[in-house]
């Protein structure tokens, strides 16, 4: 039904999703689930804005600042909440590319890797503008520098802050951020 060159990125996909420990019973749910759906015939990259197919892959880039301990949030217009930038995964691409990027349009970014595979997987109905569909998230971490300005995109964000890790705004931001921020503590730590 696909190509080879769709059918080799869709595998890589698979063995960075099997490479995720997760951190709960509910991120092994969400492994789980994604793991089948690679595994079905499904279409599992966007075709057509807003939401087809649904569910669809998304790459979510946590800018983290390690010596500040802060994360980078971006206010998005369309979600109408304080996210991690990021994007659909275009059709055969792998989602470090989109990372790549995305990082690039969004914030002039080039993209430094803590890891080289995502570390958090999370499936979630999507809310603001775009409320109802599935996005499928993978969600990498890059390092940053919370000194150094950054441009971004004022088409898509109403603006950008870096947030203390302890100081998150969880009442409006994905609704698996809390959990993400344990993870990459506890990953964090394990670096140091």
């Amino acid at each position: 039904m696909f190509g080879a060159k769709h059918q080799k990125v869709r595998s890589a996909i698979k063995d960075m999703v099997l490479s995720i420990e997760p951190l709960d019973q509910i991120e092994k749910e969400h492994v789980e689930f994604i793991l089948g759906w690679l595994d079905s015939p499904c279409q599992i990259f966007r075709t057509a804005k807003p939401a087809t197919p649904d569910p669809h892959l998304v790459s979510y880039f946590v800018v983290i600042d390690r010596d500040a301990n802060k994360i980078l949030l971006v206010d998005h217009k369309k979600a109408e909440l304080w996210l991690p930038p990021g994007g659909h995964v275009e059709v055969g691409e792998h989602p470090m590319e989109t990372v790549r990027r995305e990082a690039e349009e969004e914030l002039q970014l080039e993209a430094k890797f803590v890891f080289n595979h995502p570390i958090f997987a999370t499936v979630t109905t999507t809310v603001g503008q775009t409320a109802g569909h599935t996005d499928v998230s993978l969600w990498f971490v890059l390092e940053g520098n919370s000194l150094h300005p950054l441009e971004y995109d004022k088409e898509e964000f109403n603006s950008i802050e870096w947030f203390d890790m302890d100081h998150l705004p969880y009442h409006r931001s994905d609704p698996h951020m809390r959990r993400f921020v344990e993870k990459i503590g506890q990953a964090i730590g394990v670096l140091k």
